[in-house]
């Protein structure tokens, strides 16, 4: 950041009074710039015992397959926000459920919040950010092409948990790139 947006003076970055992290701070008007991790909101939708799974038609990651997720909108709830991604990427309507994963993904400043999900409907296609749309039974999915490590983590505990009959939440963090960078979209 070289410029506030609330006055369009420059800003360096320093610590402010009574704040123990550095921040971007106008050098004429003192606003101060807070830069926060933004939150990634998705859905495991399931139909018929299988999971609706989207390939990735942007980058990062192309051609990767993924459960719909996107950021998280302000003027939107978690569960409307993975509802509108699913919608976006898969053209498919759910009914949001419990919430199976929450990863913080440290280096790449992102917070993922995934849940379970019902088709609300059985229609599905590809959206514009989808190469494919397809509904996967467990043993079909194509592991060796999850685009993220956060998708990963939140696929296997949601089928661990099913295979168990219970719904749980599942909390972890990510502090550096492991084969699946962080998504940015």
């Amino acid at each position: 950041m070289n410029y506030c947006s609330a006055c369009g003076a420059r800003v360096e970055l320093r610590v402010p009074d009574g704040d123990n992290m550095p921040r971007f701070v106008c050098v004429s008007c003192g606003t101060i710039h807070y830069q926060n991790p933004r939150v990634i909101v998705g859905c495991i939708p399931e139909h018929d015992g299988k999971l609706l799974l989207c390939r990735r038609a942007i980058q990062p990651r192309l051609g990767f397959w993924t459960f719909p997720a996107g950021f998280m909108e302000n003027g939107e709830s978690l569960e409307s926000g993975a509802a509108r991604e699913c919608w976006e990427e898969a053209q498919a309507r759910v009914d949001i459920g419990s919430l199976v994963a929450v990863v913080t993904v440290i280096h790449a400043e992102q917070v993922h919040v995934m849940f379970r999900a019902r088709l609300a409907e059985p229609g599905y296609a590809a959206g514009p950010e989808s190469l494919e749309v397809a509904l996967f039974a467990p043993e079909d999915i194509p592991w060796k092409d999850i685009a993220f490590r956060s998708i990963d983590f939140a696929l296997r505990r949601y089928l661990e948990d099913r295979a168990a009959g219970v719904e749980r939440l599942h909390i972890t963090h990510f502090e550096a790139p492991a084969g699946h960078p962080a998504p940015s979209s």
